[in-house]
């Protein structure tokens, strides 16, 4: 057991006696699960430098309370701000993946519990996928960390993006804008979502937009999920959903190339740069692109 882990449970006078075990998988933190008196507490333990990929830990808290109103998202339990710790509810159920988010009705289900999230407490600050690429793009030329070859002149077509989505903005909503396979949890009932560092007030179909890219969902799977939520698939909000798959990848591509400089985990951080900046590279330079652009531009995005 680190000795990160004993110090919060030393901080804590109510778990004399507490056993921890390491959760395996996170790539930013290190995560446990803390057992007291036969309750199960999920423990996380910020990484080294976090900091660097503009993870701020107070919106994060807030965001994670706001969350848990909802349902959604999992209660906090203790914070203990001189270790950075955050307890949270231990939500009982299977980490979902790739491959049982892809089963039949999973569309459906994802989007119930997004409407859901989305419909609770403001979070405490917004999202900005487009800034905050820049402002990772700005971290690698400061560091003299790579980015993937072809990068800085694929990126020349990113300002259109943002300036199709100004025609007929959507109002923003509590989002939780990171949504891997394992950060959706099944607890029987209802698909609940874990791990806040970067949520924040954003484009709904950002949010639908990266789930469908980091869950490799295809065109059938995009136009369910976009029906399922918005109660329709416009060409405007598909169109939009697809442009949000882009900038999904554009951002997190720059995030892994920091990770790969900065992060003492032992995960292939550039082969994840590689693969999420080959996936916006083939969408920018996709025929259909200049369609999606004017699909968003001169559709109604929704009837809501």
């Amino acid at each position: 057991m680190s000795t990160s882990i004993e110090r919060v449970i030393a901080a804590i006078p109510e778990w004399r006696g507490a056993v921890a075990e390491p959760i395996e998988g996170g790539l930013t933190n290190a995560n446990y699960i803390v057992r007291v008196d036969g309750t199960s507490y999920f423990v996380r333990i910020p990484g080294a430098d976090t900091e660097l990929l503009a993870i701020d830990r107070a919106n994060e808290l807030a965001n994670n309370r706001a969350a848990a109103e909802t349902g959604i998202g999992p209660r906090v339990v203790q914070h203990v701000p001189e270790l950075g710790a955050l307890v949270l509810e231990f939500i009982p159920g299977r980490t979902m993946s790739n491959h049982e988010l892809a089963a039949p009705g999973m569309p459906g289900r994802v989007a119930a519990s997004l409407r859901r999230l989305h419909a609770g407490p403001r979070f405490l600050r917004d999202f900005d996928m487009f800034r905050l690429s820049e402002r990772y793009l700005r971290l690698c030329d400061e560091r003299g960390f790579d980015v993937p070859g072809g990068y800085r002149d694929g990126i020349a077509a990113v300002p259109r993006i943002e300036t199709a989505f100004a025609v007929r903005p959507l109002p923003t909503v509590p989002c939780h804008n990171d949504l891997l396979a394992e950060n959706y949890i099944d607890d029987g009932a209802t698909i609940r979502i874990v791990d806040y560092e970067y949520s924040g007030n954003n484009d709904p179909t950002f949010e639908l937009g990266n789930t469908c890219q980091e869950l490799g969902w295809d065109e059938a799977r995009i136009v369910e999920l976009c029906a399922a939520y918005f109660g329709e698939a416009t060409p405007a909000l598909v169109a939009r959903m697809k442009l949000n798959m882009i900038m999904s990848d554009v951002g997190w591509t720059l995030w892994a190339a920091i990770q790969a400089r900065i992060s003492t985990i032992d995960y292939d951080f550039w082969g994840w740069a590689l693969e999420r900046w080959a996936r916006a590279a083939a969408k920018l330079e996709d025929p259909a692109f200049g369609e999606w652009l004017s699909d968003v531009q001169g559709g109604s995005p929704s009837r809501s």
